[in-house]
């Protein structure tokens, strides 16, 4: 545990990180004002959080502030904002149960998947799929809070956005499956 405390918490001050955790305590915040039934502001809530996704990212990447805590945490608050989105618009009956399943479960896959790899010091990187899946839900939970409209006009797109993402995400996961195979071979290899 000192090992991983060492390389995860040492020097997580900075812009980045400390965005990532903003997100992660809007998550809360979400839930609270869309259980009250006050969805714009859930939906303003929502839209903050997932801003503070890109601009962690591009701060990181620019200011060239990427630690270690910010590789572990900034995707785990992703994929906590954007399943505890999908859930509270599945139990308002928005989206379907099959398909929140879905992400649900191969979010689990991934996280212990990530944490058998870091485990083994190995990193897989977001790859273009998963970051096409992350903005895919983004944009299906942002049409979410019109769905009552789009169902009364008998074209229902958020659901369609949300397949599409549920699609994307499971190419995602393959592919970041295979990339983290090649990884562990690569590395029991050299031993």
């Amino acid at each position: 545990m000192s090992n991983f405390r060492q390389k995860y918490l040492t020097n997580i001050w900075n812009v980045p990180n400390v965005l990532t955790m903003l997100r992660l305590a809007l998550i809360p915040v979400f839930v609270v004002l869309h259980a009250n039934g006050m969805e714009k502001l859930a939906l303003l809530t929502f839209c903050a959080a997932s801003f503070t996704d890109w601009l962690d990212g591009h701060i990181a990447r620019k200011y060239h502030l990427i630690t270690d805590f910010g590789k572990l945490m900034d995707p785990l608050a992703d994929k906590l904002m954007v399943c505890t989105a999908l859930i509270m618009q599945g139990l308002n009956g928005t989206f379907p149960v099959v398909a929140i399943l879905i992400v649900v479960l191969k979010e689990v896959v991934m996280v212990c998947g990530s944490s058998y790899l870091l485990a083994h010091d190995v990193v897989v990187y977001a790859n273009l799929w998963g970051k096409l899946a992350q903005c895919s839900f983004i944009l299906a939970l942002v049409l979410s809070f019109w769905h009552a409209d789009f169902t009364a006009m008998r074209f229902p797109i958020d659901r369609v956005c949300l397949w599409i993402a549920v699609v994307i995400a499971v190419i995602a996961l393959v592919d970041y499956s295979r990339a983290s195979l090649d990884k562990l071979r690569q590395i029991r290899a050299r031993k």
